[in-house]
């Protein structure tokens, strides 16, 4: 697949990892208090770190008067066999089978929809053990936020009502990426030609020096 190039619009504002995590608590936080706030921080794992921004997003938003629960779609991956059942370094596979995108539905995502329970379940899967965590739900209150770290996010249909995307320019992507890794390239470019999350995530930050961050400013 041909892929297409980047709109020449496309501007960023640079910004220190500091400030950028309380322009996005800020915004997080000036949403409507009464109803659950559905967050994803998408990027390459093993190149970005969108973990890492979603912890630090824990306490100024409890400081600006929200109840948090972190979740991580690491813990909502398929079992071994059927995630592996191409092999261990087979991209597509990464891209298509390792997440239970229905399972981050059905027991994350949705209950957290304006008509939901707020029962989540904070996670389903230990992948290094291969079997079922078996945790309790958490019943989160009117207003919380979730905030959700993962990889190859967007495009599948998720009820989200904020979606933040750490995106490295091509060398950057393979030059941060771990070498054990660049099996995986084909997957984000993929990811790239079929979803074009910097261009269609709500907030796009770029990373390729991960200390000096720019934000994508509107077109």
């Amino acid at each position: 697949m041909r892929r297409r190039k980047r709109p020449l619009s496309a501007r960023y504002r640079p910004i220190t990892v500091e400030r950028l995590v309380g322009e996005l608590a800020d915004r997080i936080a000036d949403a409507d208090p009464a109803r659950w706030q559905r967050v994803a921080i998408d990027g390459a794992a093993g190149a970005t770190d969108p973990a890492g921004l979603a912890d630090a997003l824990v306490d100024p938003l409890r400081v600006r008067g929200r109840e948090v629960r972190r979740v991580s779609a690491w813990d909502f991956l398929r079992p071994a066999s059927l995630r592996l059942e191409r092999g261990r370094h087979d991209p597509d596979a990464r891209y298509d089978d390792w997440l239970d995108a229905s399972a981050l539905r059905r027991e994350v995502l949705d209950p957290l929809a304006p008509d939901g329970s707020g029962a989540v379940l904070p996670a389903l899967w230990d992948r290094e053990r291969d079997r079922a965590h078996r945790l309790p739900r958490t019943t989160l209150p009117g207003g919380a936020v979730l905030l959700l770290d993962g990889e190859l996010l967007l495009g599948r249909g998720l009820g989200l009502d904020l979606t933040v995307h750490l995106w490295l320019s091509p060398p950057a992507l393979r030059r941060r990426l771990p070498e054990t890794e660049h099996w995986a390239l084909p997957a984000y470019r993929r990811y790239d030609d079929e979803v074009r999350p910097a261009e269609t995530a709500d907030v796009v930050v770029r990373v390729d020096h991960p200390h000096h961050p720019a934000v994508r400013e509107p077109a």
